[in-house]
């Protein structure tokens, strides 16, 4: 079992899905079912998916909620660039949130491998 609030992969997705909340707020009104939904579950299930794995009891548990943290934020990553095409997300707002996800992307994979052995 592992404490997921010490890790920093956890502590950048809570900052991540705050940040994609507050992007998603000026999304035009009619979103709110489709892509401000899709964005933000996508957003919290990362550090969701992260905590649920700690709290298993193997490594290779671990690892496989890693996986699917990993899969939620490349599924993010889309349905942000959906948005920015859209023109919903400011191109400085767009970069900003996107070298996160990127760095957060690199922390989950670099984990994946650490707990899969």
């Amino acid at each position: 079992m592992h404490n997921y609030k010490e890790l920093n992969v956890w502590k950048r997705g809570i900052k991540l899905t705050v940040q994609v909340y507050k992007i998603s707020q000026s999304f035009p009104s009619d979103e709110r079912f489709g892509l401000i939904s899709q964005i933000r579950r996508s957003a919290v299930s990362v550090p969701s998916n992260v905590a649920e794995g700690a709290g298993r009891r193997t490594n290779g548990e671990f690892a496989n909620f890693l996986g699917i943290a990993h899969g939620s934020i490349c599924e993010l990553e889309t349905q942000l660039y959906v948005a920015f095409e859209l023109g919903y997300i400011e191109s400085e707002k767009f970069q900003v949130v996107t070298i996160e996800l990127t760095e957060i992307q690199k922390m989950l994979y670099s984990l994946i491998l650490k707990f899969e052995k």
